[in-house]
């Protein structure tokens, strides 16, 4: 028993070295719903969005110019990861499970596929794209992108498979921010002009249906949005300097301040996975902030 007791001692020692030795970006110590400024002002262009993390570092696009794609490391400090062809520029990052980076490249009106080597190629491209604008990948590997006409305010939601043949699965407003609910059967796709936040099942093939109305606002727009860990729906509010919490019945729970106005993507990150990084367009840099 003593020997028992003196081994299950020691066990805590040791994960408890382990988990200090974790890196935060921001102190898990840190009270909530509080804005921080990760990165200084000016350090990236005015496209800056479409954070991701792979391996606890954050990647995020448009690092000091268009068509380039940066690492931020805690405590601020930014590098190049990897400038794009011309004529790309990123709006979005997704990793998949194999550590391939995807790219919704608006400008060029492809989706882009980045290697661990960093060989950058062309995965989808289609004729009647807008601009792929965010995407997202399933736990099947597959990529749904919206595809806005800021001019026409209309929009439009791809399918692409493994096959790389996209399939037009939604047309609709201006569509901007995509999320899946975390057991994959609602899609929810933002309007950014009409200020809508749409909810559609998905089956099997991953197919939209039933679409329908989630949340609607008046007065500014939308972009970014994505679950938290805490099972609730975390959306941008561009123009208001905000990100608004709901619950799956489109319940509003909170409204988180921050620094900037126009927010317009974020990325749940750091090890309990409790941060959350804000690109922020106007200030073109990085905030931060921790939730309960």
């Amino acid at each position: 028993m003593k020997k028992q007791f003196l081994f299950c001692a020691l066990l805590l020692m040791v994960l408890a070295a382990c988990h200090s030795k974790q890196t935060y970006y921001l102190s898990p110590d840190t009270p909530p719903y509080q804005a921080h400024d990760l990165t200084k002002e000016n350090t990236f262009s005015n496209n800056i969005e479409g954070p991701a993390f792979r391996h606890d570092t954050l990647f995020v696009v448009n690092y000091q110019k268009d068509g380039t794609i940066g690492m931020v490391f805690p405590g601020g400090r930014c590098e190049t990861y990897i400038t794009l062809p011309k004529g790309s520029t990123a709006n979005s990052i997704k990793f998949d499970t194999a550590g391939n980076m995807y790219l919704a490249d608006f400008t060029g009106h492809n989706i882009l596929k980045v290697d661990e080597g960093k060989q950058v190629s062309i995965y989808c491209h289609n004729d009647k794209f807008n601009q792929p604008n965010d995407i997202l990948i399933n736990s099947k590997g597959w990529i749904y992108a919206s595809d806005p006409n800021w001019k026409d305010s209309t929009g439009q939601v791809w399918l692409i498979k493994q096959d790389r043949i996209p399939e037009l699965v939604a047309v609709m407003g201006t569509s901007n921010g995509i999320t899946l609910s975390p057991d994959e059967k609602h899609l929810y796709v933002d309007e950014s002009d009409q200020l809508n936040i749409w909810e559609f099942d998905v089956d099997s093939a991953g197919r939209l249906s039933d679409k329908r109305l989630f949340v609607s606002f008046k007065g500014y727009g939308m972009d970014g949005m994505h679950f938290g860990p805490d099972g609730n729906l975390y959306v941008c509010r561009y123009g208001k300097g905000a990100i608004d919490i709901f619950n799956t019945k489109g319940e509003k729970l909170r409204e988180i301040s921050l620094k900037g106005k126009e927010n317009s993507n974020f990325v749940f990150g750091d090890p309990d996975g409790k941060t959350v990084f804000v690109t922020l367009q106007d200030r073109k840099c990085m905030e931060m902030f921790r939730i309960e």
